[in-house]
């Protein structure tokens, strides 16, 4: 017996040790988890306080809180000839043009990234929200000085074909800048649109903390679409210029967009009317996905439209908005890599890749989408996504986003961020006239070009900037010249802080409604 019980006594306290030994394996397993989470959720918190600084880096004007030491003040007389105050706005990449149609995209982007992401900013002691809200009335500001009268929006501040022959800091200009404008006769709604957007959404990020500039932005917004919509017609072809530079490919998305972003601001249903009526019949497009970019606002646009849905805001008796939500999905669906429907349009190590011109702008802006829709899911207990049969979680949309973030952060073939001043490995020679030209340094126009041409690395750095990004065989060069890899652009910059701003905490969910 004294044996028999010695044995059932041994064993007991074998199984006690066998327990505690399983439960500290889960318990170890799950700290890891918690840990590796934590560490990443640090690393994009860390790259999003980068990133947002590549704005101060792009500002024009009087800078009187300069961040950046080896910027000035720039373009004070910018509008002078019309008797309008454009100086502040943001140059657009490397040069000293202020293009109005990408810079209304970013302060869009920017807004939207504030509205959904905003307390996620201020996450673990990052305190980056106030910094981004005044990144964004930079812009804004210029944007409301850019429209002076009803039916006249100034969309451009320089003359890009002189600039780019020139190689010099934008504080060392001193020729007069000439101004471009649409019109009533020069129409360009898909600028005025995307203005009227950029507005839309912008108000609502001030409402709270300055009613009246928030109405102001929203009275401003509602006309610039009154003028989109009666005066129909593609700003490149009233400004030709635009063509080299930024053309733009149509306006009806532009329309759908704004018409989108301006009952997001008011609840007034004939902006939802627009974009369910005979517009969204001519323009929507619906179940073709697209590539959400600078020119091309229809992604943007059914995202958003989908989350009116996923709120259950309006009735959809007629089924229009859901037209958008399955639009939107087969976005999705393409984006992730093992769906059914998962698009060819990547590199070998899975980055989303369109164009080699700027090809980080598809990969960011696709991810950046991808958590947002992401995200509604979550907040509306959608917990489903189905793919021609297969069934996706709110979580493979936020891996998908995930990979391409890390890609961007390092984790790709040449071990390098294509983020300037983040991680150990960044480009040094990026295609950037502030940044290659010594602060001190007196140029002009033409002999500027030696810093152009320099072998050494940039003596100023663009904190930061974006890059263009790899080939579709990931390859870089790390090349002054090369402006198609190395150019940076502001509105890249807005998709990637709005994309790291999801990333930066564990959170998956949204406020229901807008301010």
């Amino acid at each position: 017996m004294a044996s028999q019980k010695s044995c059932c006594i041994c064993f007991a306290a074998m199984l006690v040790t066998a327990g505690l030994t399983v439960g500290i394996y889960f318990a170890v397993e799950a700290f890891k988890d918690i840990k590796s989470t934590g560490f990443a959720e640090k690393k994009y918190g860390d790259a999003l306080k980068v990133a947002m600084q590549f704005f101060d880096v792009q500002k024009s004007g009087k800078l009187a809180n300069n961040k950046i030491k080896w910027r000035g003040d720039s373009g004070l007389k910018d509008g002078n000839d019309a008797n309008i105050d454009l100086s502040q706005g943001m140059y657009d990449a490397g040069d000293a043009v202020k293009f109005g149609f990408p810079m209304a995209f970013t302060a869009t982007v920017l807004s939207w990234s504030i509205l959904e992401r905003g307390s996620r900013m201020n996450a673990n002691g990052m305190d980056l929200l106030k910094q981004a809200q005044d990144s964004l009335k930079w812009i804004t500001d210029f944007l409301v000085n850019s429209y002076p009268s009803k039916n006249t929006l100034y969309v451009q501040v320089g003359n890009a074909d002189k600039d780019h022959k020139c190689w010099q800091r934008p504080e060392s200009i001193t020729d007069k800048k000439p101004l471009s404008q649409v019109n009533k006769t020069s129409p360009g709604s898909d600028v005025a649109a995307e203005t009227a957007a950029a507005l839309a959404a912008a108000s609502m990020v001030f409402k709270k903390s300055d009613s009246i500039y928030s109405a102001k932005l929203l009275k401003y917004a509602k006309e610039l679409f009154a003028f989109a919509d009666k005066y129909k017609g593609t700003y490149s072809t009233s400004v030709p210029q635009a063509q080299t530079y930024y053309n733009s490919t149509g306006y009806g998305d532009e329309l759908l967009w704004a018409s989108s972003w301006l009952y997001c601001a008011t609840k007034e249903k004939n902006y939802l009317q627009y974009v369910t009526g005979q517009t969204a019949t001519d323009y929507a497009n619906w179940g073709n996905p697209s590539w959400f970019s600078w020119d091309n606002k229809l992604a943007g646009t059914q995202v958003l439209l989908s989350r009116v849905l996923f709120f259950g805001e309006e009735d959809d008796s007629d089924g229009q908005l859901q037209m958008y939500k399955q639009t939107a999905e087969t976005v999705m669906c393409g984006l992730l890599p093992n769906s059914p429907t998962a698009t060819d349009s990547r590199t070998e190590s899975g980055l989303i890749w369109v164009s080699e011109w700027n090809a980080l702008q598809h990969s960011v802006a696709s991810a950046f989408l991808a958590t947002l829709y992401g995200d509604y899911m979550e907040t509306s207990d959608n917990k489903e996504l189905k793919c021609e049969g297969k069934t996706f979680k709110p979580q493979d949309l936020r891996d998908f986003a995930k990979q391409q973030a890390d890609y961007v952060l390092g984790d790709n073939p040449n071990s390098m961020s294509y983020v300037v001043g983040y991680g150990s490995k960044f480009p040094k020679y990026v295609h950037h006239r502030g940044a290659s030209i010594p602060a001190d340094a007196k140029t002009g126009c033409k002999d500027g070009f030696k810093w152009l041409e320099s072998t050494q690395p940039n003596p100023n750095e663009a904190t930061g900037a974006l890059v263009g990004g790899p080939f579709l065989n990931d390859t870089y060069v790390d090349a002054r010249n090369n402006s198609s890899q190395g150019e940076p652009t502001t509105y890249n910059s807005a998709l990637l802080v709005g994309l790291l701003s999801s990333l930066a905490t564990s959170s998956q969910s949204v406020d229901k409604s807008f301010p």
